[in-house]
């Protein structure tokens, strides 16, 4: 008798519990939800250098905007800066071009330096040419290895979903000029 207690204890909550997960999934109006069949997914492990130049005759990243306070602040709290940032197969700045990255960052940091960046990688060698990742998050850009978000991607990341490691190679604390190695693994 108490085994078949238990039985329909468990049976009346297996089935209380399909009956609220299935309200909690209903359909609405404006939302379609398709059941798919996952198809082979890829993971591929991208390595490049970044190269921010601020500095010079032909800066690779500029300041687009600032706060009235930003340069009262020892982390530039408020600056907007947009890139075109070259990548490279090495942290030698004449290396292979492997594409850019292009897009936004900005001081979001009053008590570090965090940065907020949103950037499109877009590549232009072999098979990957064309093809892009898009970065979104915080960069916290003192630490000697930081890990961002990857959120999307096109052509033969379309869909991508990621993290990228991100490890400062050489910075010029005067000018603010850095090579970073990054270091991005994508599902696909």
């Amino acid at each position: 008798m108490a085994k078949l207690s238990v039985v329909l204890i468990v049976l009346l909550f297996s089935l209380v519990a399909n009956i609220t997960s299935a309200q909690s999934f209903k359909e609405e109006k404006w939302a379609t939800r398709l059941k798919v069949q996952r198809k082979k997914e890829t993971l591929t492990n991208l390595q490049f250098y970044f190269h921010d130049t601020l500095s010079g005759k032909n800066p690779s990243a500029v300041r687009v905007a600032e706060a009235t306070e930003t340069e009262k602040s020892p982390t530039l709290f408020g600056v907007i800066m947009m890139a075109d940032d070259p990548l490279t197969e090495t942290p030698d700045p004449n290396s292979k071009l492997l594409g850019r990255a292009q897009g936004l960052y900005g001081s979001a940091g009053q008590q570090e330096m965090g940065l907020i960046m949103a950037m499109n990688f877009g590549f232009i060698d072999g098979i990957y040419n064309g093809s892009s990742i898009s970065l979104l998050g915080k960069n916290s850009a003192m630490h000697p290895v930081r890990e961002m978000p990857i959120v999307g991607g096109t052509g033969l990341f379309r869909l991508a979903r990621g993290y990228a490691i991100a490890q400062t190679h050489w910075i010029d604390l005067t000018t603010g000029d850095a090579i970073v190695g990054y270091n991005v693994t994508v599902v696909h």
